[in-house]
């Protein structure tokens, strides 16, 4: 994974819970990094999912509810910075619809040996749109904070139901249903 979601994580760390609780994080996960991380560093997923563990253990939250937290988080700084990318689409349909041959596409060309999830639409109508999630880091509650923050971005009051296609949770079915 690229320095930068590490980066962004302990951050976010920092702003909820605190200087402390990052150090403690960080000392506490045997990391190979040391928890040195530069925004243009390769690291290995299994360091964030040591920090996110470390953090579950210190605040009593979750796996799961931290990782869809940061996706949360994360939509709104990298909205920030690509703020381009998101106001060409009319709604959040259009952008999730796009996450493959626009987002990944740029964040390929910054960081072409970046390792990204494959996000397929597997149906769309107005209502309703379908996502196939395909990752081996498994993080998709990581991407459903992503979805999420997205539909807050453009106002949309649809929900979210999840099925694991796999166990290990390397592929997962997003449905997002409009409410309205």
């Amino acid at each position: 994974m690229k320095g930068l979601v590490f980066c962004e994580f302990l951050e976010m760390v920092e702003k909820e819970f605190g200087y402390d609780v990052v150090d403690h994080i960080i000392e506490n996960s045997n990391l190979p990094s040391n928890g040195i991380y530069t925004s243009v560093g390769t690291y290995s997923h299994e360091e964030m999912f040591a920090l996110v563990g470390q953090l579950s253990s210190k605040i009593n939250i979750p796996v799961s509810k931290l990782f869809y937290a940061y996706g949360m988080y994360v939509f709104g700084v990298f909205g920030k910075a690509f703020q381009d990318l998101i106001a060409g689409h009319e709604n959040a349909f259009d952008f999730l619809s796009r996450v493959e041959d626009t987002i990944h596409v740029q964040v390929l060309k910054l960081y072409p040996e970046a390792e990204l999830p494959k996000i397929e639409v597997k149906s769309r109508t107005n209502d309703r749109l379908e996502l196939l999630y395909t990752s081996q880091r498994k993080m998709s509650d990581f991407a459903e904070g992503l979805i999420q923050a997205c539909l807050n971005y453009y106002n949309d009051k649809s929900s979210i139901s999840t099925k694991f296609l796999k166990e290990d949770k390397s592929q997962v079915l997003f449905t997002i249903q409009n409410q309205a």
